[in-house]
């Protein structure tokens, strides 16, 4: 279990036995959303490699994991227009969005235990939100369809609000400025090369979640590699230093 915030005069700062001497608690715990929340990200890839077939390209969905995993579908569609050669056709982001749509309503599912997880976290009495790649539809469908959406009510932030994506700070400094949170003393919860990168360029701590992803990638664009969910509640316990009261509602687990 995390332990609470400390309890201490105003204006004091206080710490754990044998802990360093923290500043006033000021952050939260940011969670990506698509491979941290959800299972999506073999969907989305899928998803995009047929998308980029369908137009000509060679594509498959390893090709596509490797290529987009943790990048906004802006910044994927400028990437797959310059191997297109040109524009792409108005029908390529509708099309994308049909067949991933179709694929969460078949086949997504939670993360294995982050459910479990953030219930550990937020009962400590630690905030969280979101801030995904992803467009505000998209994120909606994809907490909705695993039971995760109430949870975060009014606490979700996409790349569609800030002029640059991952791996570009925007996000994260968006997400905590809109809460009300010191960046520095934010955490991240990520998958992605890129995700990490904007963590870490942002002054958060970041934590990378390794099922899918090499925790040797992650280590190497600022994160801290784990390879479970059970673990995070302690990892941020330990090195997370954020402590802000929660009064979010319990998630469902399908």
């Amino acid at each position: 279990m995390i332990p609470g915030p400390p309890q201490c005069p105003e204006g004091a700062t206080s710490s754990p036995p044998g802990g360093p001497i923290l500043p006033p608690v000021t952050g939260g715990v940011i969670f990506d959303c698509d491979g941290v929340l959800v299972d999506s990200e073999p969907l989305s890839a899928a998803a995009m490699a047929a998308s980029m077939r369908a137009i000509g390209l060679d594509a498959s969905t390893e090709d596509a994991a490797q290529r987009f995993t943790g990048l906004s579908l802006r910044s994927a569609m400028d990437s797959i227009a310059e191997q297109y050669g040109g524009e792409l056709p108005g029908d390529f982001a509708p099309g994308y969005r049909t067949r991933l749509y179709e694929s969460f309503e078949r086949e997504l599912a939670q993360v294995r235990g982050v459910a479990a997880a953030i219930d550990e976290i937020e009962a400590a009495g630690l905030v969280t939100c979101v801030a995904s790649s992803g467009e505000h539809e998209r994120i909606a469908k994809a907490l909705g369809l695993t039971g995760l959406a109430a949870g975060f009510e009014g606490r979700i932030f996409s790349a569609t609000e800030v002029e640059r994506g991952k791996p570009a700070p925007d996000l994260f400094l968006h997400a905590a400025r809109q809460m009300g949170w010191e960046p520095r003393r934010c955490v991240v919860v990520e998958d992605s090369e890129a995700g990490a990168l904007a963590g870490a360029a942002a002054g958060m701590t970041v934590f990378g979640y390794a099922e899918r992803t090499s925790a040797e990638l992650l280590e190497r664009a600022g994160a801290r590699a784990f390879d479970s969910m059970h673990e995070l509640p302690g990892l941020i316990a330990r090195g997370g230093g954020t402590g802000v009261r929660s009064t979010a509602p319990g998630r469902a687990t399908p």
